[in-house]
């Protein structure tokens, strides 16, 4: 019996691309490929089939991927780019060898409009093999997680009465993990899908502003953003507590908001959950009121 088969399964976004998928077709037809199996025996308590695939270890990625009509590559956590790279085409490889009919790809919203480069460019890296290989694939280009942006540090901006940034009035696009899944889940259980790219965003984009407005109207609290310089944030940052590789990658990410890259909408993720997306506005009311 042919498989749908989902790598990276135990992640965050793997674990509700399955819980979704299970909302379309029946357990007995999902597979999942894993590093840590016993992480995964909540899957096989669902009759998920449950098996041993490695990144870096080619020959077992064949073997989990063997009679999989679709294989969904979530991309790997690995920060090296060119290790991760590396991990994708193997992993491509192992598909092309196990004679997977389909492969989808998580990758990054935007890319080919300069989204995010240090990011974008190994997605693209990944793409562009996926698609000499000759696979028939979907790429599902997701955009940032609003999830990084929806956590405990709001309140340190309700406290301060300020959102401090170098990100002057540019905007981002983010969407949840569970509608990106959602999006994910239907492309494996539906036909139709093969050789698309679809940007998997909001048709709205926000700034730090309008994050201010909101956070603004949920605490009944004045919350503004206050605009500063890379080297002011990054000094900030870092007096703050925060560590100066995750500070630079903050500065990196304001400078690609602040020069427009990061602003781009789509409708592609609406049509394909058929509905609007979670706006972060929605997000930010729900986390405050858990």
């Amino acid at each position: 019996m042919s498989k749908i088969v989902i790598t990276g399964a135990t992640g965050e976004l793997g674990q509700l691309v399955v819980q979704n998928l299970l909302t379309k077709v029946s357990a007995s037809e999902i597979a999942v490929s894993v590093r840590n199996v016993e992480k995964a025996s909540a899957f096989a308590e669902q009759g998920i089939e449950v098996r041993y695939g490695d990144y870096e270890d080619p020959a077992s990625l064949e073997k989990s991927f063997s009679g999989a009509s679709k294989l969904l590559l979530i991309s790997t956590p690995e920060n090296e780019p060119v290790a991760r790279i590396r991990m994708h085409v193997n992993a491509i490889e192992a598909a092309k060898k196990a004679g997977v009919k389909h492969i989808a790809y998580t990758g990054f919203a935007f890319v080919d409009k300069g989204a995010f480069p240090s990011l974008g460019n190994v997605h693209l890296a990944t793409e562009y093999t996926i698609r000499v290989s000759g696979i028939p694939f979907t790429i599902l280009r997701n955009a940032f997680y609003q999830e990084v942006f929806v956590n405990p540090a709001l309140q340190s901006f309700i406290d301060s009465g300020s959102i401090v940034t170098s990100a002057g009035e540019g905007r981002i696009n983010t969407v949840t993990r569970n509608d990106l899944a959602l999006a994910a889940a239907t492309v494996l259980a539906e036909d139709g899908h093969e050789n698309r790219v679809y940007e998997l965003a909001s048709a709205v984009a926000w700034n730090y502003d309008d994050l201010a407005e909101i956070l603004s109207d949920v605490s009944g609290k004045t919350v503004t953003h206050q605009y500063v310089t890379d080297s002011e944030a990054f000094n900030g940052m870092v007096i703050a507590g925060l560590p100066e590789g995750l500070a630079r990658f903050q500065i990196a990410l304001y400078q690609s908001i602040a020069s427009g890259n990061e602003g781009n909408t789509s409708g592609d993720l609406e049509k394909l959950i058929g509905r609007k997306p979670t706006s972060i506005r929605e997000s930010i009311t729900q986390f405050f009121n858990k």
